[in-house]
């Protein structure tokens, strides 16, 4: 079973070699292909220091500091991971746009100008930084809870100051968990395609996409398509070491948790500030804009609701068929464990890479399922391939730590009373597990929704999405209605979000 799920996941990626490697056509120059790796580079170093400033910051204050709207700052600094990264980049960049008439006033009348620019690599850089910030500060958070709080009282009776108690004791022992936080944001980063096409920033990504739309070349864009997949796999060897490193028990027989530092006014004036400005800055204030905007505008409604049907069905199957073999790898992880390391692989490659590699499977299929109709239903399996494929690890990993709290001692009485290895999990440690079942569902859920370029390339033609129509809306430069669709898509993934950022302090031990 989870060889079969593994094969899923990685069957894609095979593809991508295999169209890299052929004899058709690719008219890719060097350059071009240099240009974009390094770009790639470049964003994905921005992102990486940023991304890890603002999320351990956040989770040291949050975790060891008291200072007014501590709690509820604490799951509001993960709200940012309901909206896409194109989200904030349509709003800021409509916002700075609007603030041209201030800049002339400056340049003219102060010899003045405004130094950033949102459309360029820095304006990209912050901008996904401030999306992805969430993957650190809960990585963080989490493991920052899980210390025991005698080391740092340690540091503290020897004379260390807090913050040198933090840099030099807390931050080390927590630094797989911060490598893990970074790596997935730097995934993220690199699979991006909205954000980065819409300001200007031509990365690998980018290049797959216009391959494939512009040049209308396969093999170039698989081509361009292979350092992204170098880049995978090494920041998913990153992540996974990072990982095995963490050390999740926390000493439990000795385990006390971190007791908050009471602040002075000002500083904790200054904790309540930075962390107002990330969820301001991440959320509120692009968000806000857009929604300031698109007040005058009257939106489409036919084609909004459509696309909102299809964004929400597209992610129910998905989340469903994925949870499914995400299950089955998980089940079968004891016996097969690299199979899950294999199936891993797909959440570190962008999807654009999924959709360039389903392009074999899919010459195939469709010689098996001719016809228009057959074609449509092609378009839509493909898509929850797709999907399937890139998020699986996603949900391989709340389902398989569900699985292990199902005692063996359990699985074994359910053996011995006559059920088969397939019936005991079925009517034994899936149900047992249904809570990890349903936070995985939502991981997908929620990723789906803001799923763009593989969208964008496996589609069926009039199913649009409502990140395929703000895109669409924002190629147009009609940013005020694309805040309508935009705005939707955030209010589908916002309670998903919450539940998810709620149930993951509750099942931390130490929160004060």
């Amino acid at each position: 079973m989870g060889l079969g799920a593994a094969l899923v996941a990685i069957l894609p990626l095979i593809g991508v070699v295999a169209t890299a490697l052929g004899d058709g056509q690719a008219d890719i120059a060097l350059s071009d292909l240099t240009r974009y790796a390094l770009t790639s580079v470049v964003l994905s170093a921005q992102v990486a220091v940023l991304t890890a400033v603002f999320g351990v910051t956040a989770a040291w204050l949050v975790v060891g500091h008291d200072f007014p709207g501590r709690r509820w700052l604490s799951w509001a600094l993960a709200l940012p991971l309901a909206a896409p990264a194109f989200a904030l980049a349509y709003g800021y960049a409509d916002l700075f746009d609007a603030a041209g008439d201030l800049r002339i006033w400056m340049r003219g009348t102060l010899g003045l100008d405004m130094p950033f620019e949102m459309r360029s690599l820095g304006g990209a850089g912050l901008i996904l930084s401030l999306a992805f910030y969430p993957y650190v500060y809960l990585a963080m958070r989490a493991a920052l809870l899980n210390q025991s709080s005698q080391a740092i009282e340690a540091a503290r009776m020897l004379g260390a100051s807090p913050a040198r108690a933090f840099f030099q004791v807390a931050l080390p022992m927590a630094r797989p968990a911060l490598a893990a936080g970074v790596a997935l944001a730097v995934m993220e980063t690199l699979a991006d395609y909205g954000a980065v096409q819409f300001l200007g920033v031509q990365t690998l990504t980018t290049g797959v996409v216009r391959a494939w739309f512009v040049f209308g070349s396969v093999e170039a864009a698989a081509r361009i398509a292979l350092p992204l997949l170098a880049f995978a796999a090494v920041l998913m060897w990153i992540e996974r070491m990072g990982r095995s490193g963490a050390d999740h028990d926390g000493g439990r027989g000795r385990w006390r948790p971190l007791t908050l530092r009471p602040l002075s006014p000002m500083k904790a004036a200054l904790a309540t500030g930075f962390c107002l400005m990330l969820v301001g800055l991440g959320l509120v204030l692009p968000l806000g804009w857009m929604a300031h905007t698109m007040i005058g505008i009257t939106p489409e409604w036919p084609r909004l609701i459509a696309a909102a049907r299809h964004s929400v069905g597209l992610a129910v199957i998905a989340a469903l068929v994925t949870v499914a073999l995400a299950a089955l790898l998980a089940l079968g992880s004891a016996r097969h464990p690299l199979a899950a390391r294999i199936a891993s692989l797909g959440y570190a490659t962008p999807g654009a890479v999924m959709a360039i590699g389903l392009l074999i499977p899919a010459a195939v299929l469709w010689r098996l399922v001719p016809g228009s109709v057959g074609g449509f239903g092609l378009g839509i399996a493909l898509l929850i391939y797709a999907y399937a494929a890139r998020l699986m690890a996603a949900a391989f990993e709340p389902i398989e730590a569900g699985l292990t709290r199902v005692t063996p001692s359990v699985v074994q009485a359910s053996r011995m009373l006559g059920r088969s290895e397939t019936g005991t999990a079925w009517a034994v440690q899936l149900p047992l597990a249904r809570g990890a079942l349903f936070t995985a569902a939502l991981v997908v859920f929620v990723d789906v929704m803001k799923e763009l370029p593989a969208t964008l390339m496996l589609r069926p033609f009039n199913v649009d999405t409502l990140a395929v129509m703000a895109d669409n809306y924002a190629r147009d430069e009609r940013l005020a209605n694309a805040g309508w669709p935009t705005l939707l898509l955030v209010l589908l993934a916002l309670p998903a979000v919450l539940w998810l950022t709620r149930k993951i302090s509750a099942s931390r031990p130490g929160e004060p």
